[in-house]
C-alpha cells in the first residue's frame, strides 16, 4: 500500500511503475488496511469532480459526484462551496465522532453474455471511481435550499439542503483495472443523484438519497442488480487508525413500538454498523465515546418483488483474516456450487464477476456477533476458522453490502432507487457489555438499544412517502392502525379493509396512518416559513416591521391545515446561531388537552382556544371565570357525564398573546379585521399598506439600548404547535435562514434630509486597541489572524458616494465606492479593511479622508492610524 503521506504526483508515479513492473496474474492482496490509501487516483482532471457536505441536521455527511458518499480515500476533503474541511460522517454534529470511511453505489448487469459491474469504489484493492461527472462548467454539484433568501436556490427545493449531481459510467481510460488485471468495461449509464437533509428534530438524524439510473447505451442491461456498499469506521478524533478494527454490523428487519398500551411492529429493514463497545473510559462513557450507530435503509426499488441480499465481510491483506459469511454449496436460495473468489480469502469479492455474485447471492448473512456460534455441523453456513471466529465476532474492520434485483433496463429507460443513511443515538448503554462477546451474543443484544435508529429509519420512510397522503389521487392513502381503549390493536393495508373484519368498530380507537400510498413525496413536516420583515434603524435602536401573511396562512404538510402558533424575534452580534438571543416572542393563547388513556395522559388534539374551551367546559361560552389552567395533572377535570373521562390542560408555549403587554411585539393595525382574501392582489384597498401588504398581518417591535458603532443581526422566526397525531413537537423556522443586519444609527435618508456630517471610528485606530477581543472586529472569522480582520468604519454616509483616503503628501491610499439602496438599513455605513490600493497593509500616520456625494457635496476629515 502507498503511505498516506504521499501526494498526488507520488501516487501517480507509483501507479505507473507498478503497472510496468508487476505481473497481472497471481497479484498479492493489498497491504494492511491501516493505510487504506489509493493505489491510484483518477488520472484525468477534466471531469468536474466535486465534494460538498450536508450540515443542516445532526448528521454531517460528505457528498461526492462520483458514485460515492463519505470521504473514501480522500483524507481531508474540502467543500466545493464553502472551502471548509468535511468529515466523512460526523454524528452528532460537532461531536468529532465518526462513523464512515466511505460508501459507494454498485450496479451490475449482464451485457451480451458478459458480466459487468461498475462501482464508485470497490472497497479494497481498486481505489478510485468508475463513475465521473462531465467536464468543468457542466458537471458541478448543484444545490438548493427551502427557505433560502436566494430565489434561485429556493426554486424547486425539496429539503432545507438539496444536492443534485449527474455522473456517468462511460470511461474506458484512466480507470484502474480490477484485482485480476481486467480493464474496466462501462455499462454506459447516467446516474442522477439527489440527496436531501433537514434540521427538524424528527428528521435531523438521516439523509435521504434518490437516484435515477438511465441506460444511455445501445445494449439492454439484463439481470441488473444494484447495491449500497458501506465501510463504516467508527471512532472519535482525527484518525481511524485504531477505531476501524473493532466494529460490528448486522441487520434489523423490524422493531416493536408501544403506544397507549398497544404494541406494533415497524418494518425498518436497515443494515447497520457500530463500534463494539462504544469506547468507554475507565468503565464509563464520556464525550469521546462513540455510543451511536448508523445504517442504510432501502426505501424504494424499481420493482416491488425483488431479491434482497445482505452481505458483510472483512477485507485484509492476510487471506485468513479476509473473511465473510458464506453459505454451504447447494443450500440457500441460489442452490449453487460454492464460489471461489480467487483471492485466497472468503471475504472481499474482487473483480466484476465476484462483485456481481455478491449482489445476487440472495444471502442474508448472520449478524457479525454470531460468528463464533457457527459450528462445523451448521446446515447453512461454512464454519469460520475457530481460532479466529471470536476475533471476528467481537469486532473487526467490517463493511457491508445491501443489494437487490434482478430487473432489466432497456436503452433509454430510467429506473429509480431511494435509500436513507440513518444515525441513532445511545445504541450502547452498558460500558461492560463487550464482556458478553464472543460467547453470549444474545445477552449482548439485550444490552444495546436500537430504538433511536429504528425510530429515525421509520421517519425516513415517512418523509419519503407521507402516510395518509393520496399523492397520485387514486383514492388510496396508505396503511392504517387502530389502537383501542381495551388494548385491541389492528393494522390494515387500507382504511377500506376495516369493513372486512366482522364486528370491527373504531369506537374507542385511535387511528394512525403508518405507511403512505407508495408514491414518493419527499416532504417533511416543516414549521411555517419565517415572516417577511424590515429593519428601520435610528440612533441606539432598531425598529423591526413584520408582515406574517405567509407564516400564518401556510399549511402543514401532513395535516393540510394552517398550524401557525407565533413569532420569535432574535438579535445577535454576528450571524452564528449561537450568538442570537430572544428579545421578543408572541404566541396565540391556546391550550393543550391531555386525556387519560388508562395508562397515562396523552395529547390527541391540536390546541384549543380559550373561547372554545369555555364553550365546551364552562357554564356557557361567556363564562369568563372558566380557567383551564386550574385543571392540572394532579387535579384533572372530570367530565360530569362520563365518570371515566379525565383530562387536564396546559398552555401551548407561553401564551404571550397580549400585544405590548405580555409581549413587546405590537400590532401596527390593531383594529384591522381579517382580510377578505389572503391574496393581496384580491384584497380591498383599505386592507393594504402603502407597499401592498395586508394590514392584518403587520406587526412591529422596537429593540433599544443598542450601540450605534457595531452591527446587529436580527432574525424573525415563526413556529407551529406541533402535530399530536404524528407525535411531533412544535417546530420553529431556522434562525440563520432569515437574518438581516443593521447599525443602530441614522439611515442614509436621514443623512440626506438632515444634511448630517459623516464621521469615522475608531479614530485614532490603534493596532493594540483590542478591537477583536471586544467584538468590534472579526467576530466570526476566528481562523484569520488579527491583521486580516481590521476595520475602520465610516458612518452618516449618503447612499451613493466615493470615499477617498489620502496621505499627508496627497497620495491616494485607497478609494471606496459606496453605492447602496437607500432602503437598505446599512446604507449609511461603510468599512475599510486598512488595505491600500496596492494591496498592502497601511502604515502608521495621519491621513485625510474625503467623502464626495453624487450631488456634489464634499466632506473632509482626518484619521490617525497607529500600527
Amino acid at each position: 500500500m502507498i503511505p498516506k503521506r504521499l501526494g498526488y504526483a507520488a501516487v501517480c508515479t507509483y501507479f505507473i511503475i507498478s503497472l510496468l513492473t508487476s505481473p497481472v496474474a497471481g497479484r498479492a492482496m493489498p497491504g494492511p488496511e491501516e493505510d487504506k490509501t489509493p493505489s491510484v487516483l483518477p488520472l484525468t482532471t477534466a471531469p468536474a469532480f466535486g465534494i460538498v457536505a450536508h450540515r443542516v441536521g445532526q448528521m454531517v455527511l460528505c457528498i461526492r459526484n462520483d458514485g460515492n458518499f463519505g470521504a473514501c480515500w480522500q483524507q481531508t476533503p474540502v467543500d466545493f462551496y464553502t472551502g471548509e474541511e468535511i468529515p466523512s460522517c460526523e454524528f452528532p454534529k460537532g461531536s468529532n465522532t465518526h462513523y464512515l470511511w466511505g460508501s459507494s453505489f454498485w450496479i451490475g448487469a449482464v451485457v451480451n453474455h458478459d458480466t459487468l459491474v461498475s462501482t464508485g469504489w470497490s472497497g479494497w484493492f481498486s481505489v478510485g471511481s468508475e463513475f465521473a461527472p462531465e467536464q468543468d462548467g457542466l458537471g458541478e454539484i448543484d444545490r438548493r435550499a427551502m427557505g433560502s433568501i436566494d430565489p434561485a436556490m429556493a426554486a424547486d427545493a425539496i429539503s432545507e439542503e438539496d444536492y443534485i449531481s449527474v455522473y456517468y459510467d462511460t470511461l474506458t481510460t484512466g480507470v484502474i483495472p480490477d484485482y485480476f488485471g481486467r480493464p474496466h468495461i462501462p455499462l454506459n449509464i447516467e446516474v442522477t443523484e439527489r440527496s436531501y437533509a433537514w434540521s427538524y428534530s424528527y428528521a435531523e438524524d438521516f439523509i435521504l438519497f434518490d437516484y435515477t439510473i438511465q441506460n444511455i447505451g445501445r445494449e439492454r442491461l439484463s439481470d441488473v442488480y444494484m447495491g449500497i456498499f458501506v465501510d463504516g469506521d467508527v471512532y472519535w478524533g482525527q484518525t481511524s487508525l485504531f477505531g476501524m478494527t473493532d466494529d460490528i454490523c448486522g441487520f434489523v428487519q423490524a422493531f416493536s413500538s408501544s403506544r397507549d398500551g398497544c404494541v406494533f411492529w415497524d418494518t425498518v429493514n436497515i443494515a447497520w454498523i457500530a463500534d463494539n463497545d462504544g469506547d468507554p473510559y475507565l468503565g464509563a462513557y464520556n464525550d469521546r465515546s462513540v455510543t451511536g450507530v448508523t445504517g442504510t435503509r432501502i426505501i424504494r426499488t424499481p420493482a416491488d418483488s425483488l431479491d434482497v441480499s445482505f452481505n458483510w465481510w472483512i477485507s485484509n491483506w492476510d487471506t485468513e483474516l479476509d473473511f465473510g459469511p458464506r453459505e454451504i454449496a447447494g443450500v440457500g436460495r441460489l442452490q449453487e456450487d460454492f464460489r471461489d473468489f480467487g483471492t485466497g480469502g472468503l471475504g472481499t469479492p474482487e473483480g466484476d464477476r465476484n462483485a456481481y455474485y455478491q449482489m445476487r447471492n440472495m444471502e442474508f448473512d448472520y449478524d457479525q456477533i454470531y460468528t463464533a456460534t457457527i459450528g462445523a455441523t451448521d446446515p447453512n453456513w461454512l464454519q469460520p476458522t475457530q481460532s479466529l471466529a471470536g476475533n471476528f465476532a467481537d469486532g473487526f474492520d467490517t463493511r457491508y453490502l445491501l443489494s437487490f434485483g434482478p430487473f432489466d433496463i432497456d436503452p433509454g429507460e430510467s429506473l429509480p432507487i431511494s435509500f436513507a443513511y440513518v444515525g441513532g443515538d445511545n445504541f450502547h448503554v452498558d460500558p461492560n457489555n463487550i464482556n458478553n462477546l464472543p460467547d453470549n451474543p444474545d445477552t449482548y443484544y439485550e444490552n444495546v438499544d436500537f430504538s433511536d435508529l429504528a425510530l429515525n429509519a421509520a421517519w425516513a420512510g415517512r418523509v419519503y412517502d407521507n402516510p395518509g397522503v393520496d399523492t397520485d389521487g387514486d383514492g388510496y392513502s396508505g396503511k392504517v392502525r387502530f389502537c383501542c381503549d381495551d388494548g385491541r390493536a389492528y393494522s390494515f393495508s387500507s382504511i377500506d379493509d376495516t369493513l372486512e373484519i366482522d364486528g370491527f368498530s373504531s369506537n374507542g380507537c385511535q387511528l394512525t396512518w403508518y405507511e403512505g400510498d407508495g408514491v414518493p413525496d419527499f416532504r417533511a413536516a416543516s414549521p411555517p416559513p419565517g415572516p417577511d420583515f424590515w429593519l428601520e434603524p435610528s440612533v441606539g435602536k432598531i425598529r423591526v416591521r413584520i408582515n406574517g401573511q405567509r407564516s400564518e396562512t401556510a399549511r402543514d404538510v401532513f395535516s393540510g391545515r394552517p398550524d401557525f402558533e407565533g413569532y420569535r424575534v432574535y438579535v445577535g452580534r454576528d450571524e452564528r446561531e449561537s450568538s442570537f438571543s430572544v428579545v421578543g416572542s408572541y404566541d396565540r393563547e391556546d391550550y393543550n388537552k391531555f386525556v387519560w388513556t388508562g395508562l397515562d395522559f396523552r395529547l390527541f388534539d391540536i390546541p384549543y382556544s380559550l373561547d372554545s374551551l369555555r364553550c365546551l367546559y364552562g357554564a356557557s361560552c361567556e363564562d369568563s371565570l372558566f380557567d383551564p389552567m386550574v385543571y392540572t395533572r394532579d387535579h384533572p377535570y372530570r367530565h360530569p357525564l362520563f365518570a371515566d373521562s379525565l383530562f387536564y390542560f396546559d398552555a401551548q408555549d407561553y401564551n404571550a398573546s397580549e400585544f405590548g403587554s405580555l409581549t413587546p411585539i405590537r400590532k401596527i393595525y390593531p383594529d384591522q379585521p381579517y382580510p377578505s382574501s389572503v391574496n393581496p392582489d384580491s384584497a380591498g384597498a383599505d386592507e393594504l399598506t402603502d407597499d401592498g401588504r395586508l394590514k392584518y398581518f403587520e406587526y412591529e417591535i422596537e429593540i433599544d439600548g443598542l450601540l450605534p458603532t457595531v452591527p446587529y443581526y436580527v432574525s424573525v422566526t415563526a413556529f407551529d404547535f406541533g402535530s399530536p397525531e404524528e407525535d411531533l413537537e412544535a417546530l420553529e423556522s431556522a434562525i440563520a435562514r432569515n437574518v438581516k443586519m443593521a447599525y443602530a444609527e441614522r439611515t442614509a435618508g436621514d443623512v440626506l434630509s438632515g444634511n448630517l456630517k459623516a464621521y469615522v471610528y475608531p479614530n485614532p485606530y490603534r493596532s493594540d486597541g483590542d478591537y477583536r477581543d471586544t467584538g468590534f472586529e472579526g467576530r466570526t472569522e476566528t481562523d484569520r489572524p488579527d491583521h486580516r480582520v481590521r476595520a475602520i468604519n465610516f458612518a452618516n454616509l449618503p447612499p451613493r458616494c466615493s470615499i477617498s483616503i489620502y496621505s499627508l503628501d496627497g497620495d491616494l491610499v485607497r478609494r471606496l465606492e459606496h453605492d447602496a439602496d437607500p432602503a437598505d438599513p446599512t446604507s449609511s455605513h461603510e468599512t475599510w479593511n486598512l488595505i491600500t490600493r496596492n494591496t498592502q497593509m497601511v502604515v502608521s500616520g495621519l491621513y485625510y479622508w474625503v467623502v464626495e456625494a453624487e450631488n456634489g457635496n464634499t466632506q473632509v476629515g482626518k484619521l490617525v492610524i497607529i500600527m
